[in-house]
Formats: structure tokens, C-alpha cells, sequence
């Protein structure tokens, strides 16, 4: 758009050989001449019913791709740009048509269909010029209308410093429903980045800067490699000059080269595979600028295989399977570096395999194979799919998860999510860049069989809030494939995940877990939370709140809830801590009394007990050993007479010592759920030589069951000690 329009800039990067389909394969062309464009687009149609000239590369480009294409959308879309732009100057001094137009010419060479070529034509028509969107939905249609406004930006004079982030905010929002608003925006940005030499320096890098925080990684996502690829080489010669230089010194260096490795490799293959009667091309792609600078960061000197890859393009599925067969039987493979990306697709559509085989001088060379179809969707990405409106293929099943809306794809769909719930744009565009920066996803299941997409890196906690929205502040726990987990365990690909929630209206997040939310729509979802529950002034309060909800980072088994919970809470007095648990079995020699065991001491039968009154009636019931005792004795508190009834449930705080090793804590944990147990609290201290201490308050049925609890604890392969938690005397 006009605001990044300049003239070419200093020696671009060297492209990549794009290699299409054998049956739309055509004549490779050189850059356009802006300048005789923009003399073609002066001159204007010769009559109305004729293709303008101008137009004559986007439209071969396009007949290549779709033969049988109506034009006359381009023909009238063309006619509306130029008219409207005229008079209208880049900077570089070319009229400005020839940018409408070179951005269409990209995405023709794409694959895009028309009406995105179209919407292309006239995608600065609303932001520069007097024609509106009203006027483009009538002569246009809707689709194109919506295409125009996804990409049109905001204006500064509304929006002041909130233009930039809010306009990608609506950009993104129009991009899920419709992806091909990401695509000419992607197309536009390209054209700009090519052509950024007129900048001041300053705007140069700014722009560079969001090219690579976000539009980048977008282009990744989308699965657009053709766009991405050499964006990211615009955007290191602009923020890295040096080092593109270096690495241009050397990519020309190993050009003048007599001997190619490469080329001796592929000769070999293509050997291999006539002889193994699988037809194929067998072509080297060189390596962007980007890609040659990080392999010489990673391992050193380069060599001349290390300068390009060898792409082997087959008709069918089962080839690329054949090729691989052949090259490992045939060469010598380096089996570590072979991945499957076809039957296990990447989150962007991403389909290949890679390989690598030693060649006779033992340089190592990595081959990548996969069918037309799949290579045509590596290079154009989402605008190989064509008009996402179009019924989708018979074939698509409602099982392929992520995959059956590939213009929707989950990342997106998490991105729509949390952008709602962002307070303002500053947070927004933060929060944006942190998304956009993981770049690799997992897929986890949960028990009913459906899957969760998360970011590499992502916890329990982010499970909890992609499955259950805000719900998730009543996660107390989580199962990974099986086995009791703690919120903050790290989940891996393939996982299964199933959590638990507490039926208690009150639960609510602990400030811990932002510490393990890795997605923005948890961390938004949490801080939201937390911004409308300031935190308890009280240390005591805080600390009676900790004892009845779960931290983050404890393992425990859902709960039911306690009538006496649904009561507000009362904060304990000075020097107590009240456990708020069921105490049914203490009796008291006062009517209508309610009895509250202390959290401090959690005493169980048959433990000496006393009791003390508190605010609102109450009675907190205490070990006669705890040192709150004596504080409030001191302080000359009456007591109060209280004793065990029969056998009813209680509240008990166990301590258990072991030797650190793998799954501990999982199994401790199931040893006390299966012993009836009910986890209401739990901390894991650090671990000190190998061995760490657990502290467990639980609510058990009976008093009676203890002893069984605790050997049951004991019997845990690592564990050595299990015991009563111990009162502590004051100051300690």
C-alpha cells in the first residue's frame, strides 16, 4: 500500500527454482520492468471489450493455473484500478497501478483463483482513492467487496497509535472467514519489501521488523513457503546487512564452483530411479539466503551439498514411498534425518519426506519427496486451495481434525479466541508476536476422542483453557495418558489429556498458574480473572484460601463439594489457620455451634483436642500440642470443651519423604485415591541430594482408615517416611 510503496532496492536475494506441476509447467519469466508497465497502464485498453495489455502477465499466469477462467472480472477490475489511481505516484516514481498489479502477478503466479486476483486489483482502491466498498460489492459481489475491506487499513487520524495493531486485529478477524484476505495482504507486503530502497533507514527497519514478527509467521502458518521464503531474505539484508552480505559472498563463491555435488548426487538418483522404473523429476533447489546463513551457523564451513537440497516430484502417493526405498536400498542413507510429513501432515499442510544419502565424497545431501499436488501446496500453502466458499471434496472426512477446514486452521481458530478478550491494543500486538513466535504445534487427545492443537511447549493449564474456555478456572488436576499429572506438566505430541474440574462454583485460578500458561487465551483468561479478584490483603486470608483450593502445580483427584463451602468464608483470627473442613464428628457443648477443624494442626481422632470460640459462633478445633494453642491461651482466650464422636470423615496432613526418581509423584498420588483419599491440598518441595519431602492435607472417610492410608504411602517404590504432619512452634 501506498505508505510502503518505493523503488527497487539495492540486489535483492536470490530466489529459489519454484518447480510447477509437469502438466502447468511453463516458461520461466524475469522480473517485470515497472517502468514499461507503468507506460502500458498509462496508455490504458484499447477498446472495452479487449484484455488491457498491462494485464498480459497476470493473465498468462493465471490461464496457466486455471485454463478455463472467466477474465472479465479482470478485464473490469483493471479498468476501475487504473482509472481511480490515476495520477497517482510511488515514490520511486512508477504510476501507482503498476502495485495493484505486480501483487496480482504474485498471486497468479501462486495458483490464486480469480476472484482473489480481482479483489487484488483493487485492494488499495477504498484506502487511496474515492471509489467505496458499496461501489465495489455492486459491480463486483460481495466476495470481493469483503475481500477489499479485510485489507483495507484503518485510519491513523481515528485511530492514532492503535492504527497499526487494530488494522491486523481486523485484518486477522477477516481472515477467518475468509483466508484469502491473509494471502493479498501477504502478497502486498512482498511487493513492498521488494521494493523498500526510497525509505528513510528508520522506516526500513520498522517495517522489516513487523515483517518478521508477524507477517512471516503467518506466511508459515499459511503454508505459503514461496512468500515466506523470500520475505524472510528481504527482511535479513534490511536488519542483518552484514551477515547477508557475508552469506551472499559465499552463495556466489560456490556458484563459480566447476564441481557440484549436488548435481552429481541428482545424476545418481535419477539413475536409480529409471532403473527402478519410477517415473520422477529430480531437481536441486538451492537454498534462500536465510536458510545457507542458518545452516553455516549450525555446522561451520559449508561444503557444496550443503548449498541446495534435491526435490524428487512424483505423480503418486505411493512413489514418494518407492523413492524412498530405492534411495535407502540403493545409496547410503542417513537414517536420522528421515521424517515423514506424509502420513503426519504439519499443522500448515506441509506434506513431504525428507531424506538424506552420502554421496561418493561423503558429502551429506538431503532429498525431499513428495508428489506434484503436495509440492504445488509447500509453495502456495492455503492459496493453492483455491475459493474456501466452494463445496468442499468428497473425500474430506469429518476425522481429519485440524484438516478438515484448511482455510480455518486450529491456530487460527485459538487465535480469534483470545484476541476478544485482549483489553487493548497494546496487549493485542504483544501478545500477537508471542503467538505468532512458536512455531511448531503438537496435537493432543483427550478421553472422548477428539484433539486439542496446542503450541509446542504448551501445559495442562493451556489444555484446560483450548477445552473449556473460561470454564477451565475450575481445573484442579489433570491425567496424562493415565497417570495423575500436575497442571504445569509439559505436554508432547500425541498425549492423551483428560481433566479434572471441581464442582465447587467457587474455585477459581491461582496467580501460579500464569507461571505454566504457555497460550495466549490462557493467560488472557487468567489475568482477566485475577484483575476482577485482587488478592486478599490478609496473609491469613490468603493463607485460608490456599488450604481449601488446589495450587497449579498439585496433582489431586476431583472432590465433592462441602455444603459448609457454599458459606462465606471467614477469615481466620490472629495466629489461625481454619481448614474449613467437615466436622461432623466433633461434639461441643454449645447449641446451634458450628465446628471447624484447624487447618494448622488438622487434627484427627483420637488426637488430644481443645477447642476455641471465634467470630460469627464458631468453634476452631485444635490439637492440644499446637503452638496456637498456647499463643491464644496467652492472649487469655477461653476454651472451649470439645471431643470426638463416632467414626465420620476427617481431615489429616500427611508428610511422606523419598528418594527422587521418575513418576513419583504419580503414583504416591493414585496409592492415596486408591485408599479412598480425597487430595485437598499439596506441596513438593525442591528436592535436596535426591531427596525430596511431599506435604498432603487429604479428606478421608473415616479416621479409622489413616493407619491403612499411610502404609499405603509407605509401600510406594522411593518412598521411606510417612507421617503426621507436625505443628510448629511459633516463628519457625
Amino acid at each position: 500500500m501506498n505508505a510502503e510503496a518505493a523503488k527497487p532496492a539495492t540486489p535483492g536475494p536470490m530466489t529459489s527454482n519454484h518447480v510447477t506441476p509437469a502438466g502447468a509447467r511453463r516458461k520461466s519469466r524475469a522480473r517485470l520492468d515497472l517502468r514499461r508497465l507503468g507506460r502500458a497502464a498509462l496508455l490504458g485498453p484499447a477498446a472495452r471489450d479487449r484484455l488491457p495489455d498491462a494485464i498480459g502477465h497476470v493473465v498468462e499466469a493465471h490461464r496457466a493455473h486455471h485454463p478455463d477462467a472467466d477474465l472479465e472480472p479482470l478485464r473490469r477490475a483493471y479498468v476501475l484500478a487504473e482509472s481511480s489511481h490515476r495520477g497517482q505516484m510511488r515514490k520511486s516514481g512508477e504510476p501507482y497501478i503498476t502495485h495493484p498489479l505486480a501483487v496480482t502477478l504474485i498471486l497468479a503466479e501462486l495458483g490464486a483463483e480469480t476472484t482473489t486476483l480481482t479483489a487484488s486489483l483493487l485492494h488499495d482502491t477504498v484506502e487511496d482513492t474515492d471509489v467505496t466498498l458499496e461501489q465495489v460489492g455492486k459491480e463486483f459481489g460481495e466476495e470481493v467487496r469483503y475481500l477489499v475491506d479485510g485489507v483495507t487499513k484503518l485510519e491513523k487520524v481515528d485511530y492514532g497509535a492503535a492504527a497499526e495493531p487494530e488494522t491486523f486485529r481486523k485484518m486477522l478477524v477477516a481472515t477467518g472467514n475468509d483466508v484469502r484476505v491473509m494471502s493479498i495482504k501477504l502478497a502486498d507486503r512482498l511487493h513492498n519489501m521488494r521494493t523498500l530502497g526510497v525509505m528513510r533507514p528508520a522506516k526500513q527497519e520498522r517495517i522489516a521488523k513487523v515483517t518478521r514478527d508477524v507477517l512471516i509467521p503467518l506466511a508459515e502458518r499459511l503454508g505459503v513457503q514461496a512468500l515466506k521464503t523470500e520475505l524472510e531474505d528481504l527482511v535479513f539484508a534490511i536488519l542483518h546487512p552484514e551477515e547477508y552480505e557475508r552469506t551472499r559472498e559465499l552463495i556466489l563463491r560456490n556458484a563459480a564452483r566447476e564441481d557440484d555435488p549436488l548435481a552429481d548426487v541428482a545424476d545418481d538418483v535419477r539413475k536409480v530411479l529409471r532403473e527402478a522404473d519410477i517415473p520422477a523429476e529430480v531437481l536441486i533447489r538451492p537454498r534462500h539466503f536465510v536458510s545457507v546463513h542458518r545452516v553455516s551457523r549450525k555446522r561451520g564451513p559449508l561444503r557444496g551439498a550443503d548449498f541446495g537440497r534435491l526435490l524428487v516430484l512424483v505423480n503418486e502417493d505411493a512413489d514418494c514411498y518407492g523413492v524412498l526405498g530405492e534411495l535407502h536400498t540403493c545409496m547410503t542413507p542417513v537414517v536420522s534425518e528421515f521424517k515423514d510429513f506424509i502420513a503426519v501432515p504439519k499443522f500448515n499442510l506441509y506434506q513431504s519426506l525428507h531424506t538424506a544419502v552420502a554421496g561418493k565424497d561423503g558429502q551429506v545431501v538431503e532429498v525431499l519427496i513428495r508428489t506434484h499436488q503436495m509440492h504445488k501446496v509447500a509453495e502456495a500453502g492455503v492459496v493453492a486451495l483455491g475459493n474456501p466458499y466452494a463445496a468442499p471434496p468428497e473425500e474430506q472426512s469429518a476425522g481429519d481434525g485440524e484438516r478438515v477446514d484448511p482455510t480455518r486452521p486450529g491456530w487460527l481458530s485459538r487465535l480469534l479466541d483470545w484476541q476478544r478478550g485482549a483489553p487493548d491494543p497494546d496487549t493485542f500486538w504483544s501478545t500477537l508476536r508471542e503467538d505468532l513466535a512458536q512455531d511448531r504445534e503438537i496435537t493432543v487427545f483427550r478421553p472422548d476422542g477428539g484433539t486439542l492443537g496446542l503450541p509446542e511447549g504448551a501445559t495442562c493449564v493451556d489444555a484446560a483453557y483450548a477445552q473449556y474456555g473460561e470454564d477451565a478456572h475450575a481445573c484442579i488436576g489433570a491425567r496424562v495418558n493415565g497417570r495423575l499429572a500436575t497442571l504445569s506438566t509439559v505436554l508432547k505430541d500425541g498425549d492423551t489429556v483428560q481433566l479434572l474440574m471441581d464442582q465447587d462454583a467457587a474455585s477459581a485460578p491461582s496467580r501460579e498458574w500464569l507461571e505454566h500458561a504457555h497460550t495466549p487465551a490462557a493467560r488472557i483468561a487468567i489475568q482477566r480473572w485475577l484483575a476482577a479478584h485482587p488478592a486478599p490483603e490478609d496473609p491469613a486470608a490468603s493463607d485460608t484460601e490456599s488450604a481449601v483450593r488446589l495450587r497449579a502445580d498439585e496433582p489431586a483427584a476431583p472432590r465433592p463439594s462441602d455444603p459448609d463451602r457454599s458459606a462465606a468464608p471467614r477469615a481466620p483470627e490472629a495466629g489461625e489457620a481454619d481448614a474449613d473442613g467437615s466436622a461432623a464428628q466433633v461434639l461441643v457443648d454449645r447449641a446451634d455451634a458450628t465446628v471447624r477443624l484447624a487447618g494448622c494442626c488438622t487434627p484427627v481422632p483420637p488426637d488430644d483436642v481443645t477447642g476455641f470460640a471465634v467470630r460469627g459462633g464458631a468453634v476452631t478445633v485444635h490439637r492440644t500440642g499446637c503452638p496456637a494453642v498456647a499463643r491464644m491461651k496467652g492472649a487469655g482466650r477461653a476454651e472451649v470443651a470439645v471431643r470426638w464422636g463416632e467414626g465420620a470423615e476427617c481431615r489429616v496432613t500427611l508428610v511422606a519423604e523419598s528418594f527422587v526418581r521418575p513418576h513419583l509423584l504419580a503414583d504416591l498420588t493414585e496409592a492415596m485415591a486408591t485408599e479412598g483419599a480425597e487430595i485437598v491440598s499439596a506441596t513438593v518441595e525442591p528436592p535436596d541430594r535426591q531427596q525430596v519431602r511431599h506435604t498432603y492435607t487429604v479428606q478421608i472417610p473415616d479416621a479409622a482408615q489413616l493407619p491403612a492410608l499411610m502404609r499405603a504411602m509407605r509401600n510406594v517404590a522411593g518412598v521411606y517416611d510417612v507421617s503426621r504432619a507436625q505443628p510448629q512452634a511459633p516463628g519457625v
